[in-house]
């Protein structure tokens, strides 16, 4: 009888912690769910921050809002007052959506001192001027990873081909568009005279790849096509009017 009675009590605490634990979990379950789905305003940008813009530029043009943003995606520093950005002006772009941080903004002196450009040890700069096709029509933006295509003439033949330049380089920085006069002639020598609008952007590259952007842009027009994550661009023969449906 002792024995059973050991065996019954063990059963009973056994069930009692059980119970405890489910109960347990099911608060922190709860809790979870909770923090999951309440959400708490603060400020976010609902137009682009060029970098350099004062925050009272932005906030008179109904760039900044309030918003309500799920607790556990709130960054650290997400403010719902904007007296903390008081005279700051914005020390990188800021895209629509993106929580307004102390970390993303500061001082004119802090905006001149900071180029804005991240580049790598042994990486330099080059510049191309490209048409809106050329830069995907206007998708490409600073991060974007992108291929470089050539299109040329052979020198000899005068044959027209597109051949990749670079199979992946990064955006740095897209500058200012400025219009630009094309003259095109067709079969019967009449001209046509288009503006198309032009844009400044700046990659990330070795000295060797930007010798080679350089020189292409010198000899031919350069185009860009966004490499998604995960993707392999390969180099290839060039494409010609002779394997163009090969």
């Amino acid at each position: 009888m002792d024995r059973r009675r050991i065996l019954l009590v063990a059963a009973a605490l056994v069930a009692a912690l059980g119970t405890v634990l489910v109960f347990l979990y099911v608060r922190g379950a709860d809790a979870r769910a909770e923090d999951r789905f309440t959400t708490v305003e603060v400020l976010r940008a609902t137009a682009p921050i060029a970098k350099g813009e004062r925050i009272e530029d932005a906030l008179a043009a109904g760039k900044v809002a309030l918003e309500p943003v799920v607790s556990d995606q709130v960054l650290d520093g997400a403010q719902a007052d904007t007296s903390l950005f008081t005279d700051q002006l914005a020390l990188v772009p800021i895209y629509p959506g993106e929580q307004l941080i102390p970390a993303k903004f500061g001082g004119a002196a802090q905006v001149s001192a900071d180029t804005g450009l991240q580049l790598q040890k042994g990486q330099v700069t080059a510049t191309v001027n490209l048409t809106d096709t050329a830069r995907v029509a206007g998708f490409v933006n600073p991060g974007s990873q992108v291929a470089v295509f050539f299109n040329g003439a052979d020198p000899t033949s005068g044959q027209p081909f597109t051949r990749l330049l670079l199979p992946r380089a990064t955006v740095l920085a897209v500058g200012s568009t400025t219009p630009v006069s094309t003259t095109t002639t067709d079969q019967t020598g009449q001209q046509t005279v288009e503006q198309l609008p032009r844009t400044l952007i700046t990659l990330a590259l070795s000295q060797e790849q930007a010798e080679r952007v350089m020189f292409a842009q010198g000899n031919g027009e350069l185009a860009f096509a966004l490499v998604g994550e995960g993707t392999t661009v390969r180099p290839g023969p060039a494409v010609t009017n002779q394997n163009l449906f090969r």
